[in-house]
């Protein structure tokens, strides 16, 4: 049997996480959350994940720093974490990007990881 369903999701009424980052729409083995009006930081916390991690920059820019490289990023880049990377995000100028995860980030409790 084909899964036939279909989520539709408004960002408007989607629930924050605990970083503030947006949840959209969250499938069975991938999500999406959006990352709003982020305001300049110097380095987030260094973070591994058990989950991949591909984004989008829709404005502002960043630099990620991900197993000793650091890449800027720009309106209209796309990135890559792998899981298990060890990584850091330094926001340079207000920054709105979306992700996906895979699997979904916020699932029994990957996000804390």
């Amino acid at each position: 049997m084909t899964d036939t369903s279909v989520t539709k999701v408004s960002s408007a009424d989607s629930p924050t996480g605990d970083q503030g980052e947006v949840y959209l729409a969250s499938g069975k083995r991938v999500s999406m959350r959006l990352w709003r009006d982020e305001p300049p930081t110097q380095d987030k916390p260094r973070r591994k994940h058990g989950y991949e991690v591909v984004g989008f920059v829709v404005s502002g820019r960043a630099e990620l720093e991900i197993e000793g490289q650091t890449v800027r990023l720009e309106p209209g880049d796309s990135w890559v974490v792998p899981a298990g990377a060890e990584h850091t995000y330094r926001i340079l100028e207000t920054f709105t990007a979306v992700e996906a995860t895979a699997p979904p980030a916020q699932v029994h409790g990957r996000e804390k990881s």
